[in-house]
């Protein structure tokens, strides 16, 4: 596949753009140099510096135009204002790093080669708060790196980065790291909150929102870790500084997730705003084989897949994204070649969704189950294509009808997958049954 002639890169040359989430800075996960690279000078700035006022703090993110990056999207500054007034009740923050999202594995980067960076903007986001405690949601399975940010963060209190009476400027937070269970329901960020409480991870109907009803019903922030490790950066160079990086309304670095048939997938950092052919063709070397592109998912596999006749012109940013389709999410690129059966590829897809469902709400717990069922029957070669407009139907059925977006995580992709390579599965039906004339016969 040719790299696309239509429309410009948002990222302008990105070619020459430095890392600032992961530099290539040897060792930078130990504490020592870290520091020795700016470590905890944002930290310090806000603690010791007059104009850093935790409202200032806040301002300065919002007007950075930093946006979650754990799928939502939302505006980070934003989402911290809405934390009521100081009073004498505990507040929280939650970091989430449970990262069970398929095709999603950037957090993971950040804990292991720059976590000083996750736990400072932890810190940054305390202070911006006025909150005293903050749980590091990791994922489970995440042994290694869960290790590995125990000793730094160890070595943080240790230097009085973290804890009592912080720089001795009187500011005081505590970090603790707990351990998820490797549920996919506990990155939906109240049902992380339930897990906190050793409850069930059952979603929570909203409102009251986190912000006024959180942990054990006090107020709680929630922020994907790379959304956290954004904030030392813009007080330390600025909001003018970050929301000139990529693109105008999704502004700033990102950390792309390529995986699939490509020559170097892996983690990329670069700016918003890049054009996915830049990212296949050019960052990722290319299609695996020399084989042609057939679809890509853009941002884990939640969201919708971009055909790759529609792909020419399209940027990773949540606006360029809506027009052509689909969504930024988390930034985890799936790219599939030409030999990827998409009715056996959305059959696995069903599957997970299917066995990841809380079962708390009706539409989810019992829409998955005939999704994966539907799916897995056409795949068999024993539907008929009068179930691909049941599927539509039963996609509509769940969109929007559940407490949390699980239910429209399992249905998009069935929706649109179905929509965007209709023959694949039209070809695996066997012929309708319908009589002539009837309102129901379809082609087959």
């Amino acid at each position: 596949m040719e790299v696309a002639k239509q429309g410009t890169s948002k990222a302008g040359n990105w070619r020459d753009y430095e890392r600032v989430l992961l530099p290539k800075v040897k060792n930078l996960h130990k504490l020592e140099v870290y520091e020795e690279n700016g470590g905890y000078q944002a930290l310090k700035a806000v603690l010791t510096e007059e104009k850093w006022t935790p409202k200032a703090v806040t301002d300065e993110v919002k007007a950075s135009g930093l946006r979650g990056r754990g799928g939502a999207g939302f505006n980070a500054g934003l989402k911290w204002s809405f934390m009521p007034p100081v009073d004498d009740k505990p507040r929280y923050l939650c970091c989430n790093g449970d990262e069970s999202e398929p095709g999603t594995f950037k957090d993971r980067q950040l804990l292991e080669y720059n976590p000083h960076l996750v736990i400072e903007g932890i810190l940054i986001a305390c202070y911006a708060m006025s909150i005293t405690t903050c749980y590091l949601y990791i994922r489970g399975e995440f042994a290694d790196w869960i290790t590995h940010i125990e000793h730094e963060l160890e070595k943080a209190y240790a230097k009085g980065y973290v804890g009592k009476n912080i720089m001795g400027t009187g500011f005081s937070t505590d970090v603790v790291i707990h351990k998820g269970a490797g549920a996919y329901i506990c990155g939906e960020e109240t049902s992380l909150m339930n897990s906190l409480e050793g409850k069930r991870a059952y979603p929570r109907i909203k409102p009251p929102f986190p912000a006024q009803k959180g942990c054990w019903n006090y107020p709680t922030t929630i922020n994907n870790v790379e959304t956290l490790a954004c904030a030392p950066l813009i007080i330390n160079k600025g909001a003018e500084w970050y929301s000139a990086i990529g693109a105008p309304t999704h502004p700033g670095p990102v950390l792309y997730g390529i995986s699939g048939h490509v020559n170097r997938p892996g983690v990329y950092e670069f700016p918003t705003g890049m054009l996915i052919t830049d990212l296949i063709n050019e960052v990722a070397g290319g299609m695996r084989g020399g084989k042609k592109l057939k679809a890509v998912i853009p941002g884990g596999s939640s969201t919708p897949p971009l055909r790759a006749d529609m792909i020419d012109g399209v940027t990773m940013d949540a606006d360029s994204l809506r027009t052509a389709g689909s969504m930024m999410g988390t930034g985890g690129m799936l790219v599939l070649d030409e030999t990827v059966d998409m009715v056996t590829w959305l059959k696995r897809v069903s599957h997970f969704y299917h066995h990841e469902s809380c079962g708390q709400c009706t539409p989810c717990r019992e829409g998955t189950g005939w999704l994966e069922d539907i799916v897995g029957r056409i795949d068999r070669g024993e539907g008929n294509v009068r179930d691909l407009d049941l599927l539509a139907d039963l996609c509509t059925q769940m969109e929007g009808r559940t407490v949390c977006a699980l239910a429209d995580a399992a249905a998009w992709p069935v929706r649109y997958t179905i929509e965007r390579f209709r023959d694949e599965f039209v070809a695996k039906c066997k012929p309708t049954l319908t009589p002539a004339g009837s309102p129901l016969t379809v082609d087959a």
